[in-house]
């Protein structure tokens, strides 16, 4: 890596507050990403700025601070459109995360125009968030959910995907990066396969737009859904992107304010996109946020922070791999930023533990995809997942922390 990239991201690191605090008495090494990222200065104070200076509902009020607020808000949703490369505004709907998007597109898109013995199509890779609200959905209305198998190093084979679909085929609905593997899908192989039997393409994005470039236009998907508190933003906002046309077609997935253009007891006239799914005081100073983290990605560049992340992603797997006993778990030829592993004879849980004594942050779970976990056969994994702030240095300090916990464990 050049001298030049180590100094840039060097410098991004100092932008986040949080990682200059101990843990146990130790200088924090933060690396579960994929649970949630930490937050640059910039992101909390477009927040607080919010909160201090424009605080005021959005859509409503005709007095200044109203209307700043809401520039600040319908500002935050054309960086998104740009940031995904939608058409327009009108296809970025402000949700909770992607969990809220899959649920509505099942509940709204799906609920409406699927019948019984319809089928979605998922893989095995994929977070509860994908699964559950399907399998929801194949208790309500009686679709087949399909499940596209993965190989022993954590890819989809894509001719068996095009094996499965057929004209039953309505929904493909596949992660963009398996937060459990790294894995990252060829979405735009899987978008031209989908869409070659009919079907329409859905991208669980949640692990993907902190770390990758996404086009949805390029991508031709159907649906696209990210949560901001993966990709540096705070929790509690996401978006789903959907096609315009599919979501005129759409109903409401929710009723109440805003999301309506007039009301009486006999009948409701709803408002236009993307209000129509908006129901309720928005989180305003979360969608502020999330167009803050969107400038930051921006300015700092997805093409080098991809090329920056793999850069650690093979250090670390270089590294891990010396550790004696110790296997990683999911080794698909393109991988994003996480690293997952077992150490024999010894519990993931156990190990966090005590690396945590030494200020190491990781994750030890099953990353809500125990199927991933089932098709492994181990019951967790700790899982190494990395961000912008992230550096040699934190994996060196996460191997020793490894060996020595090993040897209190062993």
């Amino acid at each position: 890596m050049s001298e030049q990239m180590n100094a840039k991201f060097a410098e991004i690191r100092d932008q986040f507050p949080i990682l200059k605090q101990e843990e146990n008495g130790q200088p924090l090494v933060y690396l579960d990403n994929g649970a949630t990222s930490q937050k640059p200065e910039s992101v909390i104070q477009a927040i607080e700025n919010y909160y201090r200076f424009q605080n005021a509902n959005v859509h409503r009020g005709v007095y200044g601070l109203s209307e700043r607020a809401t520039e600040l808000y319908e500002g935050a949703r054309e960086k998104v459109r740009d940031f995904l490369n939608a058409k327009s505004t009108r296809e970025i709907v402000f949700v909770r995360g992607v969990t809220e998007a899959v649920n509505l597109v099942a509940q709204s898109w799906a609920r409406t125009f699927l019948k019984a013995g319809d089928e979605v199509l998922i893989t095995e890779m994929e977070h509860h968030s994908n699964i559950v609200p399907w399998q929801l959905l194949r208790d309500q209305i009686g679709i087949r959910l399909r499940v596209l198998p993965i190989n022993n190093k954590g890819e989809v084979c894509l001719g068996a995907m095009a094996d499965m679909v057929s004209e039953n085929t309505k929904l493909v609905s596949v992660t963009h990066m398996s937060n459990a593997l790294g894995t990252i899908n060829d979405i735009q192989k899987m978008s031209e396969i989908a869409h070659s039997v009919g079907a329409k393409f859905m991208v669980d994005g949640a692990q993907a737009t902190a770390h990758l470039a996404v086009d949805v236009q390029k991508t031709n998907c159907d649906f696209y859904a990210l949560s901001g508190h993966k990709m540096y933003g705070p929790t509690g906002i996401g978006v789903l992107y959907a096609k315009e046309e599919l979501l005129e077609a759409m109903p409401p997935y929710q009723g109440g304010g805003d999301m309506i253009y007039s009301v009486t007891f006999d009948s409701t006239e709803f408002n236009v996109l993307p209000y129509k799914f908006e129901a309720g005081t928005p989180n305003i100073a979360g969608g502020i946020g999330l167009g803050a983290a969107v400038d930051f990605l921006q300015s700092v560049g997805l093409n080098e922070v991809a090329a920056y992340e793999d850069e650690l992603l093979k250090y670390a797997t270089k590294q891990l791999k010396q550790v004696d006993g110790l296997r990683i778990i999911g080794e698909a030829e393109h991988k994003g930023g996480v690293v997952s592993f077992v150490i024999d004879g010894v519990h993931p849980h156990d190990m966090a533990t005590l690396m945590d004594q030494d200020g190491i942050a990781v994750r030890a779970s099953h990353h809500c995809a125990m199927p991933v976990m089932q098709h492994f056969k181990v019951p967790a994994t700790i899982r190494a997942s990395f961000g912008v702030y992230n550096n040699f240095d934190d994996i060196d300090r996460l191997v020793a922390s490894i060996e020595e916990a090993k040897e209190m464990l062993l």
